[in-house]
């Protein structure tokens, strides 16, 4: 086995929640890395930090032979109008473990990106990966704009990465976030018999991944060789529902009828993605195994143990 071990970049995320558990239970070593307090199990090494300068990163790829990087502090609406946030919060820090990644050609990069904003509306016709990027958020354009030079990096000093596009991932843990995780925001408003929000009509069609799904897909590719050069994946269930449809199973799985208040559309707001899976299906022999039902269930019967 390799003796070097696996960085996690955003070690206070939803996804990172998950991920260095399935890791840790593997055998790993694994360095975690936040730029604010993190909750880790025992045995996994954490540095906090802003790691915003390569030097920050410099001496912990010597020791590591891949860096998943799941770390984000934005949603799409959050920097709606702000794209200076972007470039400070999320741009700053990715170009900052490029520019030390070049020194560490042993270290492959698992970099997860966004299915949901990347490709802009798909107006029906589901994405492929070699769609070109049309984000309408500044989210969704700092993510296109990470994996340009992901991919420039790879090309200029024969690296290895893999970019995850997912769709909309959810699951126990996951904490809501203004205007950003409809999933949690409705346990939540189903639980306090509180009226929900939403934009526009509820017609606006998602893709909703399980996180179990997810990490078993990202378990697989960190365990197998990976390529020199970027290679992109989305990542989805395949079965996109409309966000009333959503709230339909929520209000079926909670026992609760929910009172819905309906806003104008916010400018960052996309009324229909649908992501092509079949690259990443064929590449890794990759299915998600949890419906839509059975993962609302499984998050609902976590929320009501853990939630406020």
């Amino acid at each position: 086995m390799n003796k070097r071990g696996i960085i996690i970049f955003g070690a206070h995320g939803f996804i990172a929640r998950h991920l260095i558990p399935a890791l840790a239970k593997q055998g790993h070593p694994l360095i975690a890395l936040a730029r604010r307090h993190a909750h880790i199990p025992p045995g996994v090494e954490l540095h906090v930090a802003p790691f915003d300068t390569p030097a920050q990163f410099t001496p912990l790829l010597e020791r590591a032979h891949t860096v998943v990087h799941v770390a984000s502090c934005s949603t799409p609406g959050a920097t709606a109008g702000k794209p200076l946030v972007e470039l400070a919060d999320n741009l700053r820090p990715t170009l900052a473990l490029l520019e030390a990644w070049q020194n560490a050609p042993h270290c492959r990069l698992l970099y997860v990106s966004s299915g949901g904003t990347l490709y802009g509306d798909t107006n029906g016709h589901p994405a492929d990966e070699n769609m070109p990027p049309r984000p309408r958020s500044y989210y969704g354009a700092a993510k296109a704009a990470a994996e340009c030079f992901i991919h420039a990096a790879t090309q200029q000093f024969a690296l290895s990465a893999t970019l995850l596009r997912p769709s909309n991932l959810y699951g126990p843990g996951q904490e809501m976030r203004g205007g950003f995780g409809i999933i949690p925001t409705a346990f939540a408003h189903a639980q306090r018999n509180e009226p929900l929000t939403i934009w526009g009509d509820g017609s606006a069609i998602r893709d909703y991944l399980y996180i179990d799904d997810f990490i078993r897909l990202c378990l697989d590719i960190i365990e197998q060789p990976m390529p020199i050069g970027a290679h992109a994946f989305n990542v989805a269930s395949g079965h996109p529902v409309s966000l009333m449809e959503l709230l339909e199973h929520i209000q079926t799985i909670t026992g609760k009828k929910l009172t819905i208040q309906y806003d104008v559309n916010r400018p960052v707001d996309i009324a229909r993605i649908e992501l092509d899976t079949r690259k990443i299906r064929t590449t890794y022999a990759w299915q998600p195994q949890v419906s839509l039902e059975e993962g609302l269930t499984r998050t609902w019967q976590w929320w009501q143990t853990h939630s406020a």
